[in-house]
């Protein structure tokens, strides 16, 4: 998708790594991201190893982290993304950015990140089609949740669960304390 100023997804996606690693693409601009922490690191990896099995074994889709997406002409790439199972053959394995949008986004808090701009993010997320959205702040111990259900902001005595992974749960607080 072509934006009105700026280089488009495809061009992004021929730019060497050099130039696009540790960036995203915003309104036809390169945004520049902090590099990950080992704490980041640390929890995005948890997440994956806890996920995985659930959605494995409810044949629910694909567990995947740093995967870049287009968002109606701005590419992300979500720490951790559910790519459904009616998505699955959407895939193509040789292009870097994704032209469709994962059903579960989680974003994790990194220590350069704006507040207004993880919420511009979660919001572009839900409004090209992405389900849920979290933003888990290891800080503050805390997450925020984006989908169709109101939800307040969760504090780590609570529970990460999504309606797109039945089954599975885990306490915000073992979660943090684990990464």
């Amino acid at each position: 998708m072509a934006t009105a100023a700026g280089i488009t997804v495809e061009e992004f996606e021929r730019l060497p790594e050099v130039l696009s690693k540790n960036h995203e693409l915003v309104n036809g601009e390169l945004v520049e991201l902090s590099g990950n922490t080992v704490r980041h690191n640390r929890l995005r990896d948890l997440l994956v190893r806890l996920l995985t099995p659930p959605v494995e074994e409810g044949k629910l889709g694909l567990i995947i982290s740093e995967q870049e997406f287009d968002f109606g002409g701005n590419v992300h790439g979500p720490d951790v993304s559910l790519i459904g199972v009616s998505k699955l053959e959407l895939i193509e394995a040789g292009r870097r950015v994704q032209r469709f949008v994962p059903n579960l986004a989680i974003e994790i808090v990194s220590e350069n990140d704006k507040f207004k701009s993880l919420m511009e993010k979660a919001a572009r997320y839900r409004k090209c089609g992405t389900n849920e959205v979290w933003i888990l702040s290891p800080d503050t111990r805390q997450a925020f949740v984006q989908s169709d259900e109101p939800r307040p902001i969760l504090d780590d005595q609570q529970t990460f669960e999504s309606k797109l992974i039945p089954g599975f749960s885990v306490r915000l607080a073992d979660l943090f304390d684990r990464a």
